[in-house]
């Protein structure tokens, strides 16, 4: 098992990515290479970080991936920001997923404080 298997984060994360890939596959065809492909592109990026940093071999290196994992999951906020703008997300499919990414960056920054 790796070490990112056991991190409640990684599950949440991962649970998260399904939502926002079925969510966005909801959006207009001509947002497809542009807001579509930038929110999974960074959805992706807070899992891949948590997984990545997890086997560094400081507690420096593992909180510098965390911290692009909340990097990730601000911009993930902000294209749904842009989507609800846009019309393609309801107020209760933004806020579902606000509270979520909310939530896992709030287990990351927990785990940052741990690994000082």
């Amino acid at each position: 098992m790796f070490r990112f298997e056991k991190l409640r984060v990684w599950s949440d994360t991962r649970i998260l990515v399904k939502e926002v890939y079925l969510l966005t596959k909801k959006f207009p065809n001509e947002e497809k290479f542009c807001l579509v492909d930038q929110i999974r592109r960074a959805i992706i990026s807070v899992i891949l970080n948590i997984a990545e940093g997890s086997d560094k071999k400081s507690d420096a290196e593992f909180k510098r991936f965390l911290r692009m994992s909340v990097a990730s999951a601000e911009e993930v906020v902000t294209g749904f920001y842009l989507a609800l703008d846009l019309n393609y997300v309801n107020k209760e499919e933004f806020q579902n997923v606000y509270t979520k990414i909310s939530f896992i960056v709030a287990e990351i920054n927990a785990l940052i404080g741990k690994l000082r």
